[in-house]
């Protein structure tokens, strides 16, 4: 009796155990949306981003681009493919919910890559010093749609004397990675090793590199000179400073904000730099209004609408809403990094929520389960940000472990909700 009491259960633990690892696989499709059909042959990598990005396990995808992985605990993860050398990444869903990755056909140079804002943001002065971040949109409206990428995938031009303190690069839809811009030759120009996926939607790759700059004389002239055509440039810069174009220069004053001065030049072309000069002392406000936020959203997402479209957008009225509002949370959100970083800011945070919901997301949150399972694979990205910074030597060791403990608390508290 006894023997056979053993053996029961033993089936039901080999049962419940057999349950769990069916439970903890990761199943999904990738498809090539250049050509509509399912992709044979991609690598497809089960990365743990609690374990340094490590490689827990491995898949290819069969004929009919079907892949499975099986998940060894119960860490964050995120499942990424390579397809044509550019990678992409997904937060590794929970429970039943299909892990389908979309990827496109891969080249150099694609038709349809343009700027849409190059914002030149003058942060603040300090200590005979210019900081500054500048950030660039880039749209990708390729038919049919491609990934940009090489490894000098998007090149910048800086001025001669800017010293580099950190760039980082976001896919549509996804958050901030921190990357090392790579020197292309001349002094002041650098490129960007990093896929320019088609749009999706509103959302576009993101650039944002920040320096500094001499300001000993209290004036600086910029030179902005973009390698793709660009829909607009902008200079933001603190109320109490000036602003002067340059000769030929065809910048022109565009408020945004009470908080801050803007103008922007339109259709800026490679090969022909823009100019303007900026004098005085300020900095930036920290904080911005949640209304005005708001409230620009709308007229953000219909310019960011109409410049999705090939050769849309180009002209729109100077006075009319600017795309510029739906990118505002974002710069202001990098000066508080500058200015205040930890993780007592990362956890109260404003730019990953308010960015999704001025890019058209925010029906992401219309029901509890859809919207914890934004903020978890929202938290899922944020530690894969934070992974790549550690490798890449950028943050110190306590820093690290501070930033990373704070993270995992949201996300334990995220996980207990659902």
């Amino acid at each position: 009796m006894r023997s056979t009491q053993i053996l029961f259960r033993t089936v039901a633990v080999s049962l419940l155990f057999a349950g769990a690892l069916a439970q903890a696989q990761v199943t999904g499709t990738v498809t090539n949306k250049t050509t509509g059909k399912p992709v044979a042959g991609d690598a497809v990598v089960l990365v743990d981003t609690q374990a340094g990005m490590g490689e827990v396990a491995k898949a290819t995808t069969d004929a009919g681009g079907h892949y499975k992985l099986n998940k060894p605990g119960n860490s964050n993860y995120l499942v990424r493919v390579t397809h044509q050398g550019a990678t992409y990444f997904i937060g590794a869903p929970e429970g039943n919910a299909p892990g389908d990755i979309p990827v496109y056909d891969v080249a150099a140079k694609v038709t349809g890559v343009v700027i849409d804002e190059d914002v030149v943001g003058i942060v603040e002065t300090v200590n005979g010093k210019l900081r500054v971040v500048e950030r660039y949109a880039v749209h990708n409206a390729s038919m049919p749609p491609r990934t940009q990428w090489s490894p000098r995938t998007f090149e910048i031009v800086l001025p001669a004397e800017a010293v580099v303190d950190g760039s980082s690069a976001q896919r549509p839809g996804g958050l901030p990675t921190s990357l090392k811009l790579d020197p292309t030759g001349s002094k002041g120009h650098y490129a960007f090793n990093f896929p320019i996926q088609p749009d999706e939607g509103e959302k576009s790759t993101l650039f944002q590199i920040e320096y500094e700059l001499p300001y000993g004389s209290g004036k600086f002239t910029f030179h902005p000179e973009v390698t793709i055509p660009a829909r607009t440039v902008w200079a933001m810069l603190p109320k109490s400073m000036s602003f002067a174009a340059g000769a030929g220069s065809t910048f022109l004053s565009s408020p945004q904000d009470p908080g801050f001065n803007t103008y922007v030049a339109k259709n800026a072309v490679p090969g022909k730099a823009l100019e303007f000069t900026v004098s005085g002392t300020g900095s930036i406000p920290r904080e911005d209004q949640g209304g005005q936020q708001s409230g620009s959203g709308t007229g953000g997402q219909d310019a960011g609408a109409a410049g999705s479209q090939p050769g849309g957008g180009m002209a729109n009225p100077i006075n009319t809403p600017d795309p510029l509002s739906k990118y505002k949370w974002w710069i202001l959100s990098v000066l508080v990094l500058l200015l205040a970083a930890g993780a007592a800011f990362l956890l109260r945070k404003p730019a990953p929520g308010a960015a999704a919901l001025n890019a058209g997301t925010a029906q992401a949150f219309a029901s509890p389960v859809d919207g914890n399972m934004a903020l978890l694979n929202a938290l899922k990205e944020e530690l894969f940000a934070l992974e790549s910074d550690k490798i890449a030597g950028k943050l110190a060791p306590g820093e690290y472990e501070e930033l990373k403990a704070a993270l995992e608390t949201v996300l334990k508290r995220a996980l207990k909700r659902q």
